[in-house]
């Protein structure tokens, strides 16, 4: 179905190949998860299957390419997207109709498809978007507008559907959601499947072959169980396996085929859990700070009229209180209200009905510039940050506008801390996903706040950026109070954070520390949230209270059990 031979590819300008001698065959009905770190191709390679390489981005070609018997080189976009659909990874940027059900019906409608509203009715069907046909893009979560992007792409009924980042922007359990419908899309409809995916777990769980990308050239092509157990070949990319595999490896080496799913992990390992004889341990409590609160919330309701005039609810009676040095997670699913309590405690958004109260400021009463002295708020889009031509003069200028002195030094020493030295003079906009986002915590930390509120700091991230992240929002704690961060990212949640938020249709559903989080099943259905692996494989296994890491599951479980070197999984 889709045919590579030779094929090399290399942007205008550029002396590097960015595609180099690739050579690989996917056949009919197969679900292909392509891996590979920031850089290696991944993207590229799939624009080339659409013929958007090199009809749209131009450049040196070189090789055949053959999609379903046709050449890309001799046909066009417009026909080679009958039978490639892709969404992409900036998946806003492909909707352009004004509602849902317009969006899915403009592609059939524009090929002149007879049964176009047929064709988008069922898409949104496929999908379960039905509800909310006839709601505006503008209205709709990043989630949604995700859904509403590939339900868009279906409706052209195509053989071969591309997805770039399937689980980005998504709540754990849509997430879950969309893989499965993926799968079956595969299954019952024979369509060919390519996703671009940094997380294992949905590969190891979905996918059915993996190809590894590096340097713009395939290393190889093998089925997902074999490629997940080369442990120390994707180390050596910065790819993790999923979190049952490095568990398995750091406990039991090379030796036998590793696990790469729960299912196999606890056939694997429940011997072990029997005969290291482990008990159960009492369960923590929570434990809440004591003193002033830092941030107040105060039954706040906050909502915006639609076109029709009628008002939605974003956020309906909300009373909180953030104290100092908690690290808080602010999770639920998409549309819970998250992001708009972020902007409503830095005072961009003023509720309707109650008060915020943060650091001792009425939020109605003060400027956003007034509190942005106090606290930061790094976007979900670390794009909407850049406002300079040079990512130093952002991160600077803050503290340039208020002409505060001695903060060249100290703006150097922020762009030395987030690693960004060298791309001190590089446009924001222009720089890869990882970098932008260590570009956004540095203009966030160069304003020198006591509270920072982060939406979504991991998203998109490829596993060694999101690894790096991960440890610069572990060294926060200095000249910070408080932090707070809106996620999907469970893992993130299980190993930062100290308090966890859950929200639910505007409202908070619960308030509680991580451990309980995720041993209360039906509170993470309800709000669509799912725990992390190695918190999975601990039920199955009987160990509670559950680990929130590899490493806690390792010495907690197997305390007395020889195990290899390989502490650099676990850290």
């Amino acid at each position: 179905m889709i045919s590579f031979k030779d094929v090399s590819f290399k942007y205008p300008g550029a002396e590097n190949w960015v595609l180099n001698d690739i050579s690989v065959d996917i056949e009919p009905g197969e679900f292909v998860g392509i891996i590979g770190g920031n850089g290696a191709g991944k993207s590229t390679f799939c624009k080339a299957m659409n013929g958007l390489i090199p009809f749209y981005y131009v450049g040196d070609l070189e090789g055949d390419i053959t999609i379903n018997g046709i050449r890309t080189i001799d046909s066009n976009v417009g026909q080679l997207s009958k039978h490639v659909a892709y969404v992409y990874q900036d998946f806003e940027n492909q909707l352009v109709r004004p509602t849902v059900y317009d969006e899915v019906i403009f592609s059939p409608l524009n090929y002149g498809y007879p049964d176009y509203k047929e064709r988008g009715m069922e898409a949104l069907e496929i999908l379960g978007l039905t509800s909310i046909a006839n709601e505006y893009i503008w209205q709709l979560s990043g989630g949604q507008k995700h859904l509403v992007a590939l339900a868009g792409a279906l409706s052209l009924n195509p053989d071969i559907m591309i997805i770039d980042e399937p689980v980005a922007q998504l709540d754990p359990a849509h997430a879950i959601s969309l893989y499965e419908k993926l799968k079956m899309l595969n299954e019952q409809y024979n369509k060919t499947i390519i996703v671009i995916e940094h997380h294992t777990e949905f590969v190891a769980s979905y996918c059915k072959q993996v190809i590894l990308l590096e340097d713009g050239t395939i290393k190889w092509k093998k089925p997902v169980d074999e490629a997940l157990n080369r442990v120390e070949e994707l180390s050596e990319r910065d790819i993790f396996p999923p979190q049952v595999t490095v568990a398995a490896h750091s406990l039991l080496g090379s030796t036998g085929a590793l696990p790469v799913t729960v299912k196999q992990a606890k056939e694997l390992l429940q011997p072990y859990v029997t005969q290291s004889g482990f008990s159960r341990m009492k369960k923590m409590q929570p434990v809440y700070p004591r003193g002033e609160a830092l941030v107040e919330l105060k039954d706040v309701k906050y909502g915006y009229k639609s076109l029709t005039r009628k008002r939605k609810e974003v956020l309906d009676g909300v009373s909180l209180k953030l104290y100092e040095n908690e690290r808080i997670a602010l999770v639920g699913s998409n549309g819970a209200g998250k992001s708009t309590l972020l902007k409503l405690i830095s005072g961009i958004i003023k509720p309707y009905r109650g008060n915020v109260i943060t650091d001792g400021m009425l939020t109605k009463k003060t400027s956003p510039e007034k509190i942005a002295e106090r606290v930061a708020l790094i976007y979900q889009k670390p794009e909407e940050m850049f406002i300079q031509d040079s990512i130093k003069k952002d991160v600077s200028h803050f503290l340039d506008t208020r002409k505060v002195e001695g903060r060249s030094d100290f703006i150097n020493d922020v762009m030395e801390t987030f690693n960004l030295t060298e791309l001190a003079e590089r446009d924001g906009r222009l720089l890869s996903g990882g970098q932008q986002r260590r570009t956004s915590l540095a203009i966030g930390m160069a304003m020198t706040p006591l509270i920072m509120l982060m939406d979504e700091p991991t998203s998109s991230l490829d596993m060694a950026t999101r690894k790096e992240m991960m440890k610069l929002l572990g060294n926060l704690d200095e000249g910070i109070k408080t932090a707070v961060v809106a996620t999907h990212d469970m893992q993130l949640v299980a190993e930062w954070a100290t308090r966890v938020i859950v929200m639910h249709e505007g409202n908070v559903l619960a308030d509680l520390p991580p451990h309980l989080l995720f041993e209360d099943q039906a509170l993470l259905q309800k709000a669509s949230l799912v725990e992390p692996q190695i918190v999975t494989l601990c039920h199955e296994l009987g160990v509670s209270p559950v680990s929130l890491s590899i490493q806690d599951f390792v010495e907690k479980v197997f305390p007395c059990m020889e195990r290899g070197e390989k502490s650099e999984w676990i850290s």
